[in-house]
């Protein structure tokens, strides 16, 4: 699954998922755009692709700004020439339940979750259908297929990238264009390993490969689905959650 010349933006790629996708995507041969809100917290992610022998970009983005992702790409364009893969990793979380939720809290997670992956995937399809070759990822979530208490916001947002996902899928095939989706299950990561011992034992109970998710194992599925041996597939959901949800 060789990415070697490919040019790839990996949002919210300072830590976690984002940062073993953004590692996964430089060990295959991409040079990796480094996107997130904050460029100090990139710096070992930057590093780190540099170490694998990879040029590495460090850019500060707010993806729910549709004038700051369309500034990343044209920064891109103009160092690097082109973009060939974008993944949108970046997202948040501010949960409660339904009734006690902020409208603040509700409309923060559409604008960073769904917004953003908008907002970035626009900004990419011009330059991606100019070359006829682009690959897109979206992060998803288990959540957004069977939902979760206290996370109506985050499902909604996920759901919804989910739907954005099949239909740009379907508007840019003829130009080469794949979008995929790749919707994590729970995986340890520092959100996770805040849970109280026996919460995570509740959730192993419930998935059968009787463990939680790595990073590493999401960044695997993008890095697939980025490669060439993907180009026959397009508008999926790629479901990594250890078998807790088969849909």
């Amino acid at each position: 699954m060789s990415l070697h010349g490919k040019v790839a933006i990996v949002t919210g790629a300072a830590q976690g998922i984002g940062r073993a996708i953004a590692e996964s995507l430089a060990q295959a041969g991409a040079d990796i755009v480094v996107a997130d809100l904050d460029p100090n917290r990139s710096k070992d992610t930057v590093a780190s692709v540099e170490q694998l022998g990879r040029k590495a970009l460090n850019v500060k983005v707010n993806v729910a700004d549709g004038a700051d992702t369309k500034a990343m790409v044209d920064q891109v364009l103009k160092e690097w020439g082109k973009v060939d893969i974008l993944v949108n990793n970046a997202g948040i979380t501010r949960d409660g339940l339904l009734l006690r939720m902020k409208e603040e809290d509700w409309n923060l997670v559409l604008q960073v979750n769904l917004n953003g992956t908008f907002n970035c995937t626009k900004a990419v399809l011009l330059p991606m259908t100019k070359q006829r070759y682009g690959r897109i990822v979206n992060i998803a979530s288990i959540v957004g297929v069977m939902g979760n208490v206290g996370q109506a916001n985050y499902a909604a947002s996920k759901a919804a990238v989910i739907g954005l996902t099949k239909t740009v899928a379907r508007e840019y095939a003829s130009r080469s264009v794949t979008v995929n989706a790749v919707a994590p299950g729970f995986i340890d990561t520092a959100m996770t390993q805040g849970l109280s011992t026996e919460v995570k034992d509740m959730l192993q109970k419930q998935i059968p490969l009787g463990r939680l998710g790595t990073a590493a194992d999401i960044a695997a599925a993008v890095r697939f689905l980025v490669s060439d041996e993907a180009a026959y597939i397009t508008g999926h959901v790629l479901h990594v959650n250890g078998g807790m949800l088969m849909p």
